[in-house]
């Protein structure tokens, strides 16, 4: 059985993403964007949900940079990482204590 060790970069290891991704009211209505650009976390996401690889990315959009990619990854991670799963039979079990 072979074990899969991921590669770690710094921006997984550190939160050195928080430098290259901002959130500004004034730009795209608040979304989480790479640092002095137009183009958000989310689209980010959506180009290697679809396939695309960093690589491809990054011939497509010449003046980003790899670790502009990683730093949304992380964004990423770290936003699913604070999330908190509520179950609906949890709300359920508190409504009916309130009955």
């Amino acid at each position: 059985m072979v074990k899969y060790k991921p590669k770690i970069s710094n921006y997984m290891l550190k939160e050195n993403y928080r430098k290259k991704i901002v959130i500004n009211s004034k730009v795209l209505r608040g979304k989480p964007v790479i640092k002095g650009t137009r183009i958000s976390v989310e689209f980010i996401l959506e180009l290697l949900s679809s396939g695309m690889t960093v690589k491809e990315i990054l011939q497509e959009y010449l003046h980003l940079k790899k670790d502009e990619i990683l730093a949304c990854l992380a964004w990423a991670r770290d936003s699913v990482k604070k999330e908190e799963i509520i179950s609906p039979l949890d709300i359920f079990k508190d409504k009916k204590a309130y009955a």
